[in-house]
């Protein structure tokens, strides 16, 4: 293949969404970032929720995994559920607040 040609294939690749690159993953890398992404939402969501339970946008966005985790809300009766971002890059996560299930009805099967 002459140079000229491998420079035009170079800059189209490099011209597509990056979101191109997340249908060329494989499920077995998909399931390990959920993996990745449900353990560390868990683990913050110790002392807050009893027994959480997470689900994880298979994807997430570009940037981010998001995941919902739900459970018994520590020391009270409510059932409650936070928000839990992961940032891709630097695979580290964040929950927000307990939000009350007459705000949020979350049922996981």
């Amino acid at each position: 293949m002459s140079r000229f040609l491998r420079l035009v294939l170079a800059s189209v690749l490099l011209s597509l969404p990056s979101g191109f690159a997340a249908l060329a993953s494989s499920d077995a890398a998909w399931e390990e970032f959920a993996k990745d992404v449900a353990a560390k939402c868990t683990a913050l969501a110790e002392g807050r929720i009893e027994q959480p339970k997470v689900v994880v946008d298979p994807f997430g966005t570009e940037s981010y995994g998001v995941a919902i985790v739900t459970g018994k809300a520590v020391g009270a009766d409510a059932v409650v559920s936070s928000i839990c971002v992961y940032d891709k890059k630097t695979q580290t996560a964040e929950i927000g607040g307990v939000l009350p299930a007459d705000q949020v009805t979350i049922a996981i099967p």
